[in-house]
C-alpha cells in the first residue's frame, strides 16, 4: 500500500472537512488536507487522518462506512465538533485516539492549540476561503 498525502484547497475536499482519507481503486490510501497557510497545521491534520484510517483499517471499519457517517452527518451540523465527536459515530474510538496523538506532536512543534483549533474552524466559516 502506498500512502498519498496532498494538501489541496479547502473549496477542493469532498465535503466540508479540514481532512479526509480513502483508498483508491488501486488499495492506495489516500489523504487530503485543506491548505491552512501553515504547514504544521497541514501535518498535524495529517498525522491525524492517517492515525484514524490505520485503526479503521485494523478494525474493518470500511471507507464507506466513514463517508456515509460523515456526508449524512455534515449535512446536519451544528457548532464546531466533528462527526468523530458524535457518541453514534462508528470511528469514534479511532477518531479521539487521532486526536490524542495529534495534540501530543503539537504539543513538540510548539502548536499553540487555540490558534489551531481557530484556523481549523475557520475553514469552514468563511464560504471564500479557496
Amino acid at each position: 500500500m502506498n500512502i498519498h498525502i496532498l494538501t489541496i484547497l479547502q473549496s477542493d475536499q469532498r465535503y466540508e472537512t479540514c481532512g479526509d482519507w480513502w483508498f483508491d481503486e488501486v488499495g492506495d490510501l489516500q489523504i487530503r488536507v485543506s491548505d491552512m497557510g501553515n504547514w504544521k497545521y497541514e501535518a498535524l491534520v495529517g498525522f491525524h487522518e492517517l492515525a484514524e484510517v490505520l485503526l479503521c483499517k485494523d478494525r474493518g471499519i470500511t471507507t464507506e462506512v466513514v463517508d456515509a457517517f460523515d456526508m449524512t452527518w455534515i449535512s446536519k451540523r451544528a457548532g464546531d465538533e466533528e462527526p468523530g465527536d458524535d457518541p453514534d459515530c462508528p470511528y469514534r474510538n479511532e477518531h479521539f485516539f487521532a486526536s490524542s496523538v495529534e495534540r501530543l506532536l503539537g504539543g513538540q512543534l510548539n502548536v499553540e492549540w487555540g490558534a489551531y483549533d481557530a484556523a481549523v474552524i475557520a475553514l469552514n466559516e468563511d464560504p471564500n476561503n479557496q
